[in-house]
């Protein structure tokens, strides 16, 4: 039984700093790429960012570049994010996802992971 277990959300400032976890089981998953989404209130799911097996790849959406910072400790079985200079537009539900090279689909694409977590919502208030 694949687990995905996100953490670490909440509400900030805009300005302000959290840092997501998203801890998995059920499955060797340093082998696979992993990476987040998120979702806003009547907004389509989005790409937030990617990292591949080893951490040495990593990919963002333009509009975390520079804030965000995804990596990765496969001894733990775990992802995070860091989000730094939080904006009122970065609040959304989270969503952890593992891709185990099942689709060809682009990694910025909902339809190229396997497993998705719960979700963790991230308020941020201007």
């Amino acid at each position: 039984q694949v687990q995905l277990v996100e953490s670490g959300g909440g509400l900030a400032q805009a300005g302000g700093s959290l840092r997501l976890s998203c801890a998995a089981s059920g499955r060797t998953f340093s082998r696979y790429g992993m990476g987040w989404f998120r979702q806003a209130p009547r907004k389509e799911r989005e790409f937030v960012s990617a990292i591949n097996w080893s951490g040495g790849n990593v990919y963002y959406a333009d509009s975390v570049k520079g804030r965000f910072t995804i990596s990765r400790d496969n001894a733990k079985n775990t992802i995070y994010l860091q989000m730094n200079s939080l904006k009122p537009e970065d609040t959304a539900v989270y969503y952890c996802v593992v891709d185990i090279g099942t689709s060809g689909s682009l990694y910025y694409t909902p339809e190229r992971y396997d497993y998705w977590g719960q979700g963790t919502q991230v308020t941020v208030s201007s």
